[in-house]
């Protein structure tokens, strides 16, 4: 991996592990489920990446730092969680920021495998998305991918836009960059104004006598 790719990765781990013990502070849980809702929100992502690649052993096995930091990272925010006026707030913010590292990383993560510039796209969804669904999930919370929010749309447009860029062959890092910029504006924007894509709306069925008339 290049050294930008390294960089996000880390990053990465760093907010979504924050995003995971700020749940664990909204749920007044212990320092264990501090340190649980830090490690599957920073590495769940990555490790359901990894699994559906095939990649074995999955990137925290083979490299435990990436563990050890969302672990320490979970212990500094239970003693810190109380400082921010809003903690929802700042959860969401840093959420999207996470959200904006990891559909880049996971997407150049499927093209290091050699497989599909679509299922790049697809990996950067799902590394970008499942830490924080396992997260809401074992927290109690409504998964924000659930929501009427714009959400997997930012993680969608971050990848697609850095395997674009990246088949375009401009050079690095610039694909990387473009792509986290693009999924954090989106996702910034959402949460600024509050943007969400439109649900189904039911609509009623035909009438039977309607449906006899024609013949069906």
């Amino acid at each position: 991996m290049t050294a930008v790719v390294v960089v996000l990765d880390w990053f990465g781990i760093i907010v979504f592990a924050v995003t995971g013990a700020l749940v664990a502070s909204r749920k007044q849980m212990d320092i264990f489920g501090f340190m649980l809702l830090a490690a599957v929100t920073g590495v769940g992502g990555g490790t359901v990446r990894d699994l559906l690649l095939g990649v074995a052993p999955v990137f925290w096995v083979s490299e435990p730092r990436y563990l050890g930091l969302s672990l320490v990272v979970a212990v500094l925010v239970f003693f810190t969680a109380h400082i921010p006026e809003s903690r929802y707030r700042l959860l969401l913010w840093l959420d999207a920021v996470g959200l904006s590292f990891f559909c880049v990383v996971g997407a150049e993560r499927g093209l290091e495998a050699g497989i599909s510039p679509l299922i790049a796209v697809v990996m950067g969804v799902v590394t970008a998305t499942f830490g924080g669904i396992i997260r809401d999930i074992l927290g109690g919370e409504s998964p924000l991918i659930l929501r009427r929010e714009i959400y997997v749309t930012a993680a969608l447009a971050g990848a697609g836009t850095f395997v674009a860029a990246d088949a375009a062959g401009l050079p690095e890092p610039l694909p990387l960059l473009l792509g986290f910029a693009l999924c954090l504006l989106v996702r910034g924007l959402a949460l600024a104004f509050h943007w969400s894509l439109p649900p189904y709306r039911p609509r009623p069925g035909r009438d039977p006598d309607e449906l006899r008339r024609l013949g069906l």
